[in-house]
């Protein structure tokens, strides 16, 4: 049986979720597999950290020149899972992606610490690298670049927001008689929808 649910419903949900992962989780609770596919519809998949959420979307940061972003750029759909094993839950978000505004790379970027800025200038991420002393000889160059005064946020690094078009909650139960509940998105609120395990 499908009902109408509030805008709000799943991200209501999603937080009460996370709040319980930051408690029992070792590492990263906010650690999220991203998927995003080439232009050709060549598959990828990585580890990324989920940096915000609200009823507009999840959002996480990047190098825009990296595979992912490039990937991005070429075709903006993507999907998420979220995996807390200790509570043996997980969370799947598939949708449209859409880059964050300036302001809000901007307000992450001056909210890192200095190295991760720096490293941000000198990571050309994705694409080969020499050796190790390439890398830190980079993060030399650019810490003594920005040595005096606030680090600006490099041309090549911002963000996106996956703007969902489905949620879907699990959570084991014995006997694999898992619960799963979808929601997906509907005109006045989110279609809400229980699954056969």
């Amino acid at each position: 049986m499908t009902r109408i649910t509030p805008l709000e419903a799943p991200f209501t949900r999603f937080a009460d979720w996370m709040a319980e992962a930051e408690k029992t989780e070792p590492n990263d609770p906010n650690a999220m597999a991203l998927a995003t596919a080439t232009a050709d519809g060549i598959p990828s998949v990585r580890m990324v950290l989920l940096k915000d959420v609200d009823a507009r979307g999840f959002v996480f940061y990047t190098n825009l020149e990296s595979d992912k972003g490039i990937h991005l750029s070429a075709n903006p759909n993507a999907a998420l899972c979220f995996h807390w094993k200790s509570l043996r839950r997980q969370v799947r978000v598939d949708g449209a992606v859409q880059p964050v505004a300036a302001h809000e790379a901007d307000a992450y970027h001056h909210s890192r610490p200095r190295p991760s800025q720096i490293g941000a200038w000198a990571s050309k991420q994705s694409r080969p690298l020499e050796n190790r002393f390439h890398l830190e000889a980079r993060v030399a160059e650019y810490t003594a670049r920005f040595a005096v005064g606030s680090v600006p946020r490099p041309p090549h690094w911002s963000g996106f927001r996956l703007v969902p078009a489905r949620i879907e909650f699990w959570e084991d139960r014995p006997f694999r008689l898992h619960d799963r509940l979808l929601y997906t998105r509907a005109e006045e609120g989110w279609a809400l929808q229980h699954l056969f395990p």
